[in-house]
């Protein structure tokens, strides 16, 4: 015989109604309830039936994602990995499923927004996509619930990490060490993201009264630790060689790190590095990077619970944005000034 709502509710000691409610999403249960009903459901071996909750409640319980990778190496992502990963786990919590949006079902060739109502989901987390598309101004200017990360629409709440605050703990690390000559290698121009790292290096740099030549803030990619090459060699081959380099992440280090032992170059004794990320991949190597980490725990779940707001309450959750802070990590790969230098 299958376990049903009754057994659950005797289980917990408590009414039926309530343990409908936690299995509904209904915002008015507290945390510890919810907990709870769902530990106990887990342990007697309880299903909700998702088509029977769908009909009663005209809602899925179904969240679409929305990640476009251009490096294409999907949930290998070593940053967005760890941001999404967060946010399933957040949203499994209150019974919900997630679906990967994209342009094709089968045969059929659909834009975000039709896919999005092809699979009937109750919102969509915009995690990393071109954000000026056309086809996201569609999306996120639809009546469908949104939270996008790391990008700002006026209309739509957003979970963004401290990126202009993170550059400029870089840069003050660096001018503590002595550095004066720090150049600045940026990812792909085509998110806030960029911008506002770029933004927090121009004000960094001018807070300490330090110059910028011209070529010192070069442009790369993220995630792409192949592409660094040519900018790190564009820095070195400078008369006026900089001192210490910033890199857009910290995949960039691998590419970093063998181009300039190639060069001769050792970190730091010979030049400083830094990256931006806090990613796990790196933290086995040597010398270890000092690096700004990004909290994707928070900004996932943040993310979740935001979107899920907004669908338990579209006529009174409020629209804003989430500053997520961000912490500078010491490693080994920044170092006092060469002397002469």
């Amino acid at each position: 015989m299958s376990v049903t709502i009754k057994d659950v509710a005797r289980s917990c000691g408590m009414s039926i109604s309530t343990v409908s409610k936690v299995f509904n999403g209904y915002p008015d249960i507290s945390e510890a309830t919810r907990r709870q009903v769902m530990e106990t459901a887990h342990e007697i071996g309880y299903r909700p039936n998702a088509l029977a909750r769908a009909l009663k409640t005209n809602r899925s319980f179904n969240l679409g994602v929305l990640f476009v990778d251009e490096n294409i190496s999907g949930l290998l992502h070593p940053f967005f990995a760890a941001v999404l990963n967060a946010f399933k786990a957040e949203v499994e919590s209150r019974g919900y499923d997630i679906t990967f949006i994209n342009h094709n079902i089968g045969s059929m060739d659909m834009t975000y927004l039709e896919h999005c109502r092809y699979r009937n989901v109750d919102g969509v987390c915009l995690a990393c996509v071109d954000f000026y598309s056309t086809e996201v101004a569609e999306l996120v200017n639809s009546d469908l619930p949104c939270v996008t990360i790391d990008h700002t629409f006026d209309n739509r709440s957003s979970i963004i990490s401290d990126n202009i605050n993170g550059v400029r703990m870089l840069v003050d690390r660096a001018v503590e060490l002595g550095h004066r000559r720090i150049a600045y290698i940026h990812g792909q121009r085509n998110s806030s993201v960029t911008e506002n790292r770029i933004r927090g290096f121009y004000r960094a740099m001018e807070y300490h009264g330090l110059s910028l030549p011209d070529g010192y803030v070069v442009p790369g990619r993220y995630d792409d630790f192949e592409n660094i090459r040519g900018s790190m060699l564009a820095l070195l081959d400078r008369p006026d060689r900089p001192t210490c380099i910033l890199l857009p992440d910290d995949a960039s280090y691998f590419g970093a790190l063998d181009t300039l032992r190639e060069q001769g170059l050792r970190v730091p004794e010979d030049i400083s590095v830094a990256g931006y990320d806090g990613i796990r991949s790196v933290r086995a190597v040597r010398p270890r990077l000092t690096t700004v980490r990004q909290d994707t725990d928070a900004m996932g779940r943040q993310a979740a619970l935001r979107l899920i707001d907004h669908i338990d309450h579209p006529n009174t959750a409020i629209t804003n944005s989430i500053l997520i802070p961000t912490m500078l990590i010491e490693g080994e790969s920044m170092a006092a000034v060469p002397k002469g230098l």
